[in-house]
């Protein structure tokens, strides 16, 4: 059992401590340390506790590094000692508090609250890439962290903010723009603060939206999932423009016209038509309507004249994407009626530069 094994190394401990050398002592850190991991996932919190003597007493003698290497295992271990994880969390050297700070699960909101409120910058980074954060949490960083802090939170998919915590990000952002774009990305993000972001952002942060992706998260993910799928065919478009150029010499291009194009799953046409009323080109809107954002698709059918009831009958029939949400659509609905047409157009005319180029680089890559 690994409390009784351990006791032979609780009984030299003190002997070690105030006698052994420097380098003793990181290798009796290492030795528990192994003989902690190998049981953890057998160890109910009483016998955790006698590893917490044990680590609590040997961590204020032993160098930095140890430390850090120490802190960053334990970050990883769900039973972790709570006594150990509090006391690497509150260090001051931010190397060795940032494991735990980011992953352990031991440490509580009051512990975390206390070292953003008195701790350094890069305690409060480490804090900002937690797995999940709720709204008190990021009030308290937000009130207190710099230009990093305030950008990792925006770009932490599981960072929930309070009415006052997005007002707050929404006026930095106005003298930050790398913090506007990761607003713009949230899933989350209320309908009426995208609606302000979109009102104060220049030109060049609008055309960056339109090839800005936002990653897919899933429960209990931090980062996007990597998925592997087959290339579809590539589709042929030309009776496609032939029936939109025919169309529209016969003064029949409509926004009815193209609403029935997508409610009859006519993917080919909507794009097509998309294309041509637009101005750019036929990759560019099939590059849109396969983003996982609505954002790019939006602005090219405003900049086409569409409706928005035509808009959301083609972001609804996307073929192989996932259903939009609600707050989808909602968020849609204020980016559609914040834009003006000109900058629309002009919005779209610009950033298919940069969506052309993407897909060069992509294709480049794979040959």
């Amino acid at each position: 059992m690994a409390t009784a094994a351990s006791m032979p190394l609780i009984a030299e401990l003190d002997d070690i401590i105030k006698n052994g050398a420097p380098t003793r002592r990181a290798q009796i850190l290492r030795k528990v340390t192994g003989l902690f991991q190998a049981d953890s996932d057998r160890l109910d919190e009483t016998q955790t506790s006698v590893f917490d003597d044990v680590f609590v007493r040997l961590i204020e003698h032993v160098d930095a590094r140890e430390l850090a290497q120490f802190s960053a295992i334990l970050s990883e271990i769900g039973m972790a000692p709570r006594e150990t994880v509090r006391q690497l969390a509150f260090h001051d050297d931010a190397s060795i508090a940032a494991p735990v700070l980011t992953r352990s699960n031991r440490l509580s909101e009051q512990h975390l609250i206390e070292i953003t409120n008195t701790l350094g910058q890069q305690h409060l980074l480490a804090i900002s890439a937690r797995r999940t954060l709720n709204e008190k949490l990021t009030d308290a960083l937000i009130r207190r962290g710099d230009v990093n802090v305030t950008n990792a939170l925006a770009r932490n998919g599981g960072a929930r903010f309070s009415e006052c915590g997005y007002a707050t990000l929404v006026g930095r952002a106005e003298r930050d723009e790398s913090l506007m774009e990761k607003l713009g990305l949230r899933l989350d993000i209320p309908a009426r603060v995208l609606r302000e972001l979109l009102a104060m952002a220049t030109d060049v942060v609008r055309a960056r939206f339109l090839t800005a992706t936002r990653p897919v998260m899933h429960e209990g993910s931090q980062t996007p999932m990597a998925i592997s799928v087959v290339p579809p065919a590539p589709i042929d478009y030309a009776q496609a423009i032939s029936e939109v150029v025919t169309l529209n010499r016969a003064g029949k291009l409509s926004d009815s016209v193209v609403n029935r194009f997508a409610v009859k799953d006519r993917y080919a046409n909507v794009v097509a038509a998309l294309s041509f009323m637009s101005e750019v080109k036929i990759e560019v809107i099939e590059s849109l309507m396969k983003s996982d954002r609505l954002y790019g698709l939006i602005v090219a059918c405003k900049a086409s004249r569409l409706s928005w009831s035509t808009t959301t009958m083609i972001i609804r029939n996307r073929p192989e994407c996932p259903p939009v949400t609600q707050r989808e659509l909602e968020q849609g609905l204020e980016v559609f009626d914040a834009l003006l047409l000109s900058v629309a157009q002009w919005t779209i005319r610009f950033g298919s530069a940069a969506i052309a180029a993407e897909k060069h680089r992509a294709a480049t890559a794979v040959a």
